[in-house]
């Protein structure tokens, strides 16, 4: 094993004002609560995406933001991953999840993919499932009929401050993910 080795996280969501605060993007939402809070530096244009790269609990990070839209999550991804020759098993994956109720939060390891198209992107390109996601809860439609792609695509309906609480404790888990990494026994 690397005497330093590099992480990649990938913080998925769509790019574009207009989605800024929608359920889809709780991925992105994470990401920039972990970038501010470990200070990495401002994100910039880079893999198909915005990318900050530093420090995070003592691990050498890239933090990535794809910018291709999440049903494409994965070429930046991949292309993230070759540049910095990182294996799968040092990729965390953070993402929306309708199938916990909103402010859950669980971390997985491959398995399925639940149909979610930014993880099925994923491996595609990264070419394996076996990559660590932090699966934030953003539940499903409250209305039965309600089509699950307008409900992940308009923007979440909850009190700010449970969305805040919500954003904080995913990045709890991704920082405890990355501490589990150095050698330590990782929460979830």
């Amino acid at each position: 094993m690397d005497a330093d080795p590099i992480y990649l996280i990938v913080a998925l969501g769509n790019p574009g004002p207009e989605y800024q605060f929608h359920r889809h993007n709780a991925g992105f939402m994470v990401g920039e609560e972990l970038r501010r809070r470990h200070g990495l530096p401002r994100l910039r244009s880079k893999f198909q995406g915005l990318s900050a790269e530093g420090r995070m609990n003592g691990a050498r990070v890239v933090l990535l933001l794809p910018m291709t839209f999440m049903n494409s999550s994965g070429k930046a991804a991949a292309e993230a991953a070759r540049k910095h020759k990182i294996p799968v098993e040092r990729i965390l994956v953070i993402h929306d999840e309708v199938e916990l109720p909103f402010g859950e939060v669980r971390l997985k390891e491959g398995q399925g993919l639940g149909g979610h198209n930014g993880l099925r992107s994923l491996q595609q390109c990264l070419g394996s499932r076996d990559f660590w996601r932090v699966r934030v809860g953003v539940g499903r439609p409250d209305h039965t009929d309600e089509p699950l792609i307008d409900h992940v695509l308009a923007p979440f309906s909850e009190p700010r401050d449970e969305i805040l609480g919500l954003i904080e404790r995913a990045a709890d888990v991704a920082d405890e993910w990355l501490a589990g990494q150095g050698g330590g026994s990782c929460l979830v």
